[in-house]
């Protein structure tokens, strides 16, 4: 990419990067929209504002070579909003990348599996996210944003805030799982944060200002389902858990 054509790329990104913050996308679809604008970028070496419609179709004929078509999905997305908020022109061969519709059934696990699951987390954190997760029905990063706040101890419920869709609701909250968290709250006592960061001294944890890592809970809960010879892809669904031992060991 020549100077000057870097700098109409770097100008058009920052805008791109303005409309969707403007538009209150996630900072996860923030991300994903963006990559795709670098992504054609990259593959061209120009800036894809004058690119026309025989060089994008043969764009995404190598994107779906080498990608998922959950990828090639997203990114069409991306240089959708790229063109019409960035660019202010419209879409027209949007309809040339049509994604296969795959119906898939829900992967679930078994009470008895949960079960397994929680037994098989060596320390007081991963045990009370997966016993909390699957309790609650929640996502990931649902799980990790918890905060002391969002837990109503009398009506035994949690407030989960800016959820899918960014929409708060409120979700009941099983005994156990509250005495689940409690403990663990009682081992960090961070002022703020249910899941704190966990790197260092106890003392360091509680003054912690994010919490735990996304990519470390990914890791330990597929660590355990190795441990437990589940072979299922992990996803959160709505459980009712008997009362597995809630133990204060390490966090």
């Amino acid at each position: 990419m020549t100077k000057s054509e870097q700098a109409r790329f770097d100008a058009l990104y920052a805008k791109h990067l303005r409309a969707l913050k403007l538009q209150g996308k996630s900072q996860k679809t923030i991300d994903a929209y963006a990559r795709a604008v670098r992504r054609i970028a990259a593959w061209f070496d120009c800036c894809p504002d004058a690119l026309d419609p025989d060089e994008l179709a043969e764009y995404f004929a190598e994107l779906v070579e080498s990608h998922s078509w959950s990828t090639v999905k997203v990114d069409r997305y991306g240089l959708q909003f790229f063109y019409r908020y960035v660019l202010k022109q419209e879409f027209q061969w949007a309809e040339l990348v049509r994604p296969p519709k795959v119906r898939a059934l829900p992967v679930t696990l078994s009470v008895e599996e949960i079960q397994r699951l929680i037994a098989a987390a060596r320390k007081l954190r991963y045990r009370v996210f997966v016993l909390t997760t699957y309790s609650m029905g929640l996502r990931l990063g649902e799980t990790l944003s918890l905060e002391v706040g969002d837990i109503d101890a009398d009506r035994r419920q949690v407030h989960i805030r800016r959820g899918k869709g960014h929409k708060d609701r409120l979700v009941p909250l099983p005994d156990l799982t509250y005495q689940g968290l409690r403990a663990l709250w009682a081992r960090h006592r961070h002022p703020r944060l249910l899941f704190p960061k966990a790197s260092g001294s106890l003392e360091t944890i509680r003054q912690a200002a994010t919490h735990m890592d996304r990519g470390g809970a990914q890791a330990a809960m597929k660590k355990m389902l190795v441990d437990c010879g589940i072979k299922k892809k992990r996803r959160s669904t709505a459980c009712a858990i008997p009362s597995p031992r809630i133990s204060s060991s390490r966090a």
